[in-house]
């Protein structure tokens, strides 16, 4: 008889063979920064979660630090949106003033900049729209002004998650012209057209005015498919590739790591975060400790970085144990 049950006998032994663990440096914390000034405005759909005007949001930047938070991901909701999303690639814009805010105050952080037209356009989609269909060629160009814009401002990570065609390679094509060939590409390369993405489309004012992303994001039945994505990423020059919802797809996040030598990331998007807060306000789960077997899942399937709104809390919790 094989007797597994030896290694698990007392808490010792099972830290000592316990094959996967997480750290702070794994997590990135996404941040939702509104033109304006005195707001902060919790996302109904996300306890915990706020938007904040550039002038309040060293309070947010201060908790993540001081919990030991090394990255966070940027996402900038102007007060003017237009058919081309003018504001994504202003100089002046709200999330490139919140890009030097940060690096000015907190040099030390990675800042990662979403690049994605959907939060600045008033239609709400990721690109320029003709006759309800998204344009890919086009969006393309105004997505290389926002990612050069965005390197200008001082973000150390472009994080396209547009889905068009080609956008990495055009991306880094655009960046290293304007010499900055050392910033990361960090691509959404298998980003799903997820039911899981409602309360974020709160909390970024995103959503689209009309139909749907699923001309562009991908079919959430489609596996073999998010490889080819991947793949095509990785070879248009990106530096880390990323899987996005995460919980639903750690089968590709798993199969995408056995296949390609690469950093992955990971998206635990707001309809999870928002799943386990609203279970955990009733009492029904353990936050911590659903939390903590999510990200574990997450880490065991071959992320090395975790995008969650639990960041904080995860990095407390962490604390705790030591």
């Amino acid at each position: 008889m094989k007797r597994f049950r030896r290694l698990r006998a007392n808490e010792n032994l099972r830290d000592l063979v316990r094959e996967t663990s997480i750290s702070k440096n794994d997590l990135m914390y996404p941040m939702f920064v509104i033109e304006g000034s005195n707001i902060k405005n919790e996302v109904s759909s996300m306890p915990g979660i706020y938007q904040y005007s550039l002038d309040r949001l060293d309070e947010e930047l201060y908790r993540a630090v001081s919990k030991g938070i090394k990255s966070v991901l940027i996402f900038g909701i102007p007060a003017h949106k237009d058919e081309k999303g003018s504001e994504a690639y202003n100089d002046k814009g709200v999330t490139q003033n919140a890009i030097r805010h940060i690096k000015e105050r907190y040099p030390e952080l990675t800042v990662a900049a979403d690049v994605c037209l959907c939060e600045y356009t008033s239609h709400g989609h990721c690109g320029v729209v003709h006759d309800g269909y998204v344009n890919n060629d086009e969006t393309l160009e105004l997505l290389c002004k926002m990612a050069v814009s965005m390197a200008r401002a001082g973000a150390d990570i472009i994080a396209p998650s547009d889905m068009m065609d080609g956008r990495v390679a055009a991306i880094r094509k655009a960046l290293d012209k304007e010499g900055y060939i050392n910033t990361v590409i960090m691509a959404y390369s298998a980003k799903f057209a997820s039911a899981y993405y409602g309360p974020f489309r709160e909390a970024a004012d995103s959503a689209p005015r009309f139909g749907n992303r699923s001309s562009y994001q991908m079919d959430v039945a489609n596996g073999k498919e998010a490889l080819r994505e991947i793949e095509a990423d990785i070879e248009e020059g990106a530096d880390i590739v990323m899987v996005k919802p995460g919980l639903a797809f750690l089968d590709i996040l798993k199969q995408a790591s056995l296949t390609y030598n690469m950093p992955f990331a990971v998206y635990n998007v707001s309809g999870e975060y928002a799943m386990v807060k609203a279970a955990a306000m009733k009492g029904w789960i353990d936050e911590k400790k659903i939390v903590l077997e999510n990200i574990t899942a997450m880490k065991r399937a071959g992320a090395d970085i975790i995008i969650t709104y639990h960041a904080i809390d995860v990095a407390k919790w962490l604390e705790e144990q030591q």
